[in-house]
């Protein structure tokens, strides 16, 4: 049996729609050799298949033998996306200028160069209108192409003309690529370490963010200029912790589409993805009710037939709605309720598997854990944060420490004092590794093992001490990150509050065992 993650056919087959599939039928049809017939009966068999399994394939027909099987699969693999082109070719702005552009080739080709200019102004045209400044550029090499070859004396100043043209074109495309590639980088830097553990990561962080300084956002013309520029913007005040600027650009970033509503269309992951930043940054900063509010807004318009057309954005828009709707549960301290999606979200995991990254999925798991720990169901808890400590991906290595740092709260929790210690060596060795361990961490680890040795009277006290201790380390910026991961001092006050310490702490419900672990 063949991993089905691997198998680019069945992948591609089970993200078609119910349309796509019966467009991809009549399309192969039309051509109905003896070939395509073999084609469509492997496509019906893989459509029906949970898991691709080779040995089902040839269990339901003796047509298809093991030497064809390759050969048949790839021919059904470039089939599929030949109906889509297709089908797609009048909604999908690439792939109409795509089409364009191909037209104007073939034109090109048979020495009608005047038709061919007059389909590449109308490509130029609407690249023009969509924000295709790479685009824009192609054409314009081409119509350069052409002028230089042949006299069309399609218009007078023409070389004029398309070298003013073309100069402006490649300034805006300069401009979004170094921004791009910025943004790129640091929200790589984010997937593999998470927030600025020290003074040189920060350091790191605010010399990428200072690049961007050199561009006047004013003269920006260009949708991708300040798209990429908001983004950049976004991760590096995220990873630096400065919530209020996060907060800041997040809301550029999302406004940035009444500007230009057209990019909706073109763009609708970027946008999902800036709704996912604001409505994280709403949490961040404790906005309850703006959080409840977009949260409403953002599910009307997932549910809308706008981005249900397109697979991606349903698979991103899932994920960050869930995310997001697990976010506002804690705010709230509302963990049964958080606790009743669970199935339903485990159901959808299900549903997607196939197409969600490690990342997504381990923080998916984190979060599920937060809200068992929150709701008391620790044993719950620790079966979640196994999945994350026992997956052996390279990244986010500062959820791979606070889900071994809330493993070891779990244990602690459910009294398991002989593997206690063993686990406190573990996750110090681990987080000293990979240079993650704070004084909020050490405080912690020694905390919970002097605890052993503690009668009530002393217990209540250390809960106090450790509580004042955590207090003062996190207005330290370095320091700080520790609670936006895990919000011990929530734990710590409903730990006091339990005990009845009659401290004057200002006890509350351990509101928000997480702060945040993905962008």
């Amino acid at each position: 049996m063949i991993n089905q993650q691997k198998d680019p056919v069945f992948l591609l087959i089970k993200s078609l729609e119910k349309g796509e599939k019966k467009n991809f039928t009549l399309f192969i049809q039309r051509n109905s050799d003896n070939a395509n017939l073999k084609t469509l009966l492997l496509f019906d068999i893989l459509d029906k298949m949970d898991v691709y399994d080779e040995a089902i394939i040839f269990k339901k027909t003796t047509k298809i033998s093991k030497v064809q099987l390759s050969n048949l699969k790839a021919n059904l693999y470039k089939q599929i996306l030949n109906s889509l082109r297709l089908l797609k070719t009048n909604t999908n702005v690439d792939l109409q200028l795509h089409h364009l552009l191909d037209n104007a080739r073939i034109l090109y080709n048979k020495g009608l160069y005047l038709q061919s200019l007059k389909i590449l102004e109308k490509t130029k045209e609407v690249a023009s209108a969509n924000q295709q400044n790479n685009v824009v550029q192609q054409v314009l090499f081409f119509e350069k192409k052409i002028e230089a070859l042949f006299i069309t004396r399609s218009i007078q100043n023409r070389a004029e003309t398309l070298q003013e043209e073309s100069v402006q074109c490649e300034l805006i495309l300069q401009s979004t690529t170094k921004l791009s590639n910025i943004s790129l980088q640091l929200y790589s830097w984010f997937i593999q370490y998470g927030f600025a553990r020290n003074k040189v990561d920060a350091g790191f962080i605010k010399d990428l963010q200072d690049e961007t300084s050199v561009y006047d956002v004013k003269q920006f013309t260009s949708f991708y200029q300040f798209v990429y520029y908001y983004q950049c913007r976004v991760w590096a005040s995220y990873i630096l912790q400065n919530f209020v600027d996060y907060y800041k650009f997040s809301y550029k970033w999302t406004n940035l589409f009444e500007t230009y509503p057209e990019m909706l269309a073109n763009e609708g992951a970027m946008y999902i993805k800036g709704m996912h930043n604001l409505l994280n940054a709403y949490f961040l900063l404790g906005k309850n009710t703006e959080l409840g509010a977009t949260l409403t807004i953002f599910e009307n318009l997932l549910s809308g037939t706008h981005f249900n057309q397109n697979f991606s954005n349903k698979i991103i828009g899932f994920q960050y709605y869930y995310l997001s709707k697990i976010d506002y549960f804690f705010l709230q301290g509302k963990f049964s309720d958080g606790v009743a999606l669970i199935p339903t979200l485990e159901k959808q995991l299900k549903t997607y598997d196939i197409y969600l990254d490690t990342h997504r999925v381990m923080v998916f798991y984190y979060k599920i854990a937060c809200l068992y720990f929150g709701s008391g169901n620790y044993s719950k808890a620790i079966d979640y944060l196994h999945k994350i400590i026992n997956q052996k991906a390279h990244l986010r290595n500062d959820l791979q420490c606070y889900a071994r740092l809330l493993h070891l709260i779990a244990h602690y929790e459910l009294k398991n004092y002989d593997i206690i210690e063993s686990l406190i060596k573990s996750v110090y060795r681990f987080m000293g590794n990979i240079n993650n361990l704070s004084s909020v961490e050490v405080a912690i680890f020694g905390f919970i093992k002097s605890s052993f040795n503690y009668n009530i009277l002393n217990l209540e006290n250390a809960f106090i001490q450790l509580y004042k201790k955590l207090t003062s380390l996190k207005n330290k910026k370095v320091e700080n990150r520790s609670f936006v991961y895990l919000d011990v001092l929530s734990w710590l006050e409903s730990k006091i509050q339990k005990q009845g310490c009659g401290q004057n702490l200002n006890p509350q419900k351990f509101e928000k065992p997480i702060g945040n672990v993905v962008s």
